[in-house]
């Protein structure tokens, strides 16, 4: 993961948490950053806002303040630039720059409000959730409070249905580019029929926990570590809340099988996770891009 990584930037607690999170991804990955300012096209403005040369001129000036300031406060070995966009929506500017720039990742922060250290989906979010090709990932509110932690860990959320080997295979290659272990996290029990016996899920788990480790073992550097856990608990949310979390950590979950080839969509078991994550997360699409998709 040597791509690019897009940051979705505003002046606000949600575009500095981005920010550091893109950060601290980049300077693991060796990553150039690049953070963009989407400024609505003309025809989206209220009939009110003024559409002189002169404003238009102010806003990008000031625009372009903000994201050189917000550069200056990064740390001095990340590789960043700024740039301000104009689209229709946020959403659509930024995936419009991660396809320019051959992006891997477009971060953004978690909605005004949240609660410190968790997730919280806004407007700009749920639409990116809903529509990227890119995989997105998601700061939980505080990020740019935190200690500037290097990555310690990759953990993939990983189950049987479709998708799971592209997740697997962006697992492994965050790991990989940041030297870092990998932990698969299983959630078969959650993807299995209901009223299966619970002998069988067992039997289930264990040949999928040794199935994903062999891959990943494959896709990994030689002496790279690959760790399976069962998701402990009765429930998404009580299994997220009983794992244990390092801090810098990051989890990679898949889109929803509902999504359209090579787009995300966010699915009931990530939306679950969200609730209890304290770390970032990383949703990845079901398929691969094709050339000329990005």
């Amino acid at each position: 993961m040597t791509a690019a990584i897009v940051v979705g930037y505003t002046a606000t607690d949600a575009g500095a948490d981005a920010a550091a999170l893109g950060a601290r991804l980049a300077r693991s990955t060796g990553a150039e950053l690049h953070l963009v300012t989407v400024l609505p096209a003309e025809g989206t403005r209220s009939a009110v806002v003024p559409k002189e040369r002169a404003y238009e001129d102010h806003i990008r000036a000031q625009a372009r303040q903000w994201l050189q300031g917000a550069i200056v406060r990064l740390p001095r070995d990340v590789a960043a630039v700024g740039h301000v966009r104009i689209a229709e929506s946020f959403a659509e500017g930024l995936i419009a720059a991660g396809e320019e720039f051959g992006a891997r990742l477009i971060v953004i922060g978690a909605a005004g409000g949240s609660i410190l250290g968790r997730h919280r989906l806004g407007t700009v979010a749920s639409e990116l959730l809903h529509s990227s090709t890119i995989p997105v990932a998601l700061a939980p509110a505080g990020t740019a409070t935190e200690d500037d932690h290097a990555l310690p860990r990759v953990t993939a959320a990983v189950g049987n249905r479709p998708g799971a080997d592209v997740l697997l295979d962006e697992a492994s290659a965050l790991a990989a580019a940041g030297r870092v272990d990998l932990r698969l996290v299983s959630l078969v029990p959650f993807d299995v029929p209901p009223g299966l016996d619970t002998g069988a899920i067992r039997v289930v788990g264990d040949e999928h926990a040794d199935h994903v480790r062999a891959i990943a073992e494959e896709l990994l550097p030689d002496g790279s570590n690959v760790a399976v856990e069962e998701a402990p608990g009765d429930s998404v949310e009580d299994a997220v809340a009983n794992l244990s979390w390092l801090p810098g950590e990051i989890v990679l979950v898949g889109s929803s099988r509902l999504a359209q080839p090579r787009r995300l969509f966010l699915g009931s078991t990530a939306a679950k996770m969200l609730h209890e994550l304290p770390v970032p997360m990383i949703v990845v699409p079901r398929t691969r891009g094709e050339a000329g998709d990005r």
